[in-house]
């Protein structure tokens, strides 16, 4: 059965000024779930329109904190009483197993919005007083004022897309922005429902607009003079076009974008399995369809030949296939694109000297669906493209190292920055180790940083600008305003 949409603007499900139409994709069984309209650069603008003016005449920037944590504790219950629903359409969407559509995909977002609300928002000093100084011959005093940044343009990726628009909507719904939210066009269906929800809680009109779009509706949204920021979550690529349309009209720019992340097993690890069970999650979790993921696995040359032969042994247990079947612990890729990239790689990897350890091809029996075999290079040169590119796709490296310093340097060697692990049973080694390296967060034996709503999650370097969750997702999307005045 297949589920249509229409865009949702200014409060209201409106037809789009086109007849393009963007068909969605069960990634398992290549059957058409969905179809959603294409907008146009007129759909954009009218929806950019409707956030400025929201803005600047509606109620929503000027709520209080407690008026607006209202709105959203409702759209949270609203999404608790909806979870089977998100759940079953994010299997079908994304390709989520079970456990991660469960947990991660659904799960984790509607607690990260229902903790913004109920306490991030209520607690955050949004106003502080500046106590009066004698400077200059004068006595001065003030208020510092933390207020919305404006209208946002979010754009989110088609790997986690209920997570990725709900981790940027709820701090930009808790600052008091209006946005305009344009999902992955793989993936665009669950941001509708998001609109759905909202209508039904009672967000005012115009506060959230979903659009999808073309290239040209894209341009528009990230150079038009009414937006004031875009966060985007994608590719660096990508990212690096979002930052320069931005540029003339000097918007704030939060980017998350990609990563090749280092997973650094020291050499007195006195229990492998843990370890073993962190590389190959790293590598089937979403079919490896994860920034964050920790792809690169630096280990030391002496516990080598023991890792690789375990987390071969262990991938023999990873069940691949549909979604829908909740043994399944890795499912599809989320197009025929995608998988041709994967697999594009993985033969540039063959071309450099690199050998396969495992896997390498497509799962026997699953002539539907857009899968790839969980794959384990090694022989592998950090400088190899295998070990540089980022895969998206369920794909590891072993790299042996010879000391601490080498591992830090091959983990640092890398125009990435975004996660990190290391594993040591000596703690104050690990956290040595982890002090070094040039990335937005570290996981020492298996912690689980950016999961969170305490925890900063973004990246160094090339992986992006600006930090995401919590207080910290919150601080992003607010203006700081200085008010001073002569204290006689």
């Amino acid at each position: 059965m297949e589920t249509t949409y229409r865009l949702f603007i200014d409060g209201e499900w409106q037809d789009s000024e086109g007849d393009g139409v963007i068909t969605v994709t069960n990634p398992a069984t290549e059957e058409v779930i969905g179809r959603v309209p294409e907008a146009t650069e007129g759909d954009v603008l009218r929806a950019i329109a409707a956030a400025r003016k929201a803005f600047d005449g509606g109620p929503w920037p000027r709520m209080s904190p407690r008026e607006r944590s209202e709105v959203l504790v409702r759209m949270a219950d609203i999404m608790d009483r909806r979870f089977d629903e998100l759940k079953a359409l994010n299997i079908a969407e994304a390709g989520s197993t079970h456990m991660l559509a469960d947990s991660i995909q659904v799960r984790l977002p509607i607690d990260h919005l229902r903790h913004v609300a109920e306490k991030t928002l209520l607690s955050f000093p949004f106003e502080k007083a500046i106590q009066p100084e004698y400077t200059f011959g004068a006595l001065t005093s003030g208020m510092v004022r933390r207020e919305p940044y404006g209208v946002a343009v979010l754009i989110s990726a088609y790997n986690f897309p209920f997570f990725l628009n709900i981790m940027k909507l709820a701090p930009a719904l808790a600052a008091g922005c209006t946005v305009v939210l344009k999902p992955a066009p793989t993936t665009p269906m669950e941001a509708f429902i998001i609109g759905e929800i909202a209508e039904e809680a009672g967000l005012p009109a115009g506060v959230l607009n979903v659009v999808t779009g073309d290239i040209a509706a894209g341009q528009a949204l990230t150079t038009h003079p009414d937006v004031d920021l875009v966060s985007f979550t994608g590719s660096d690529l990508v990212g690096r076009l979002v930052m320069a349309q931005a540029a003339p009209t000097l918007k704030k720019v939060i980017l998350e974008l990609g990563g090749k992340s280092a997973n650094i097993v020291l050499d007195d690890v006195t229990d492998l399995a843990p370890v073993v069970q962190s590389v190959i999650g790293n590598m089937i979790v979403h079919a490896g369809q994860g920034c964050a993921l920790l792809t690169r696995t630096l280990v030391h040359r002496s516990r080598f030949d023991e890792l690789v032969g375990a987390v071969k042994a262990g991938l023999d247990y990873i069940k691949v296939g549909d979604p829908a079947d909740p043994e399944t612990l890795m499912g599809p890729l989320i197009s025929e694109a995608q998988r041709g990239k994967v697999e594009a790689l993985i033969r540039v990897g063959l071309d450099e000297g690199a050998q396969i350890a495992y896997g390498g091809g497509r799962p026997v029996g699953l002539e539907k669906g857009y899968y790839v075999e969980p794959t384990l290079f090694v022989d592998v040169d950090n400088s190899m493209s295998i070990a540089q590119k980022e895969f998206f796709g369920p794909v590891g490296v072993v790299i042996p190292f010879d000391d601490d310093e080498e591992a830090v340097r091959l983990a640092n060697d890398s125009e990435y920055g975004l996660g990190g692990g290391v594993w040591s049973a000596d703690p104050v080694r690990a956290y040595q180790v982890a002090a070094q390296l040039r990335t937005g967060s570290v996981s020492i034996n298996g912690g689980g940083p950016g999961v969170s709503p305490h925890i900063p999650f973004g990246g160094y370097k090339q992986s992006g600008l600006g930090r995401e969750w919590g207080e910290f997702g919150l601080d992003e999307f607010l203006q700081t305003k200085s008010i001073v005045w002569s204290a006689r």
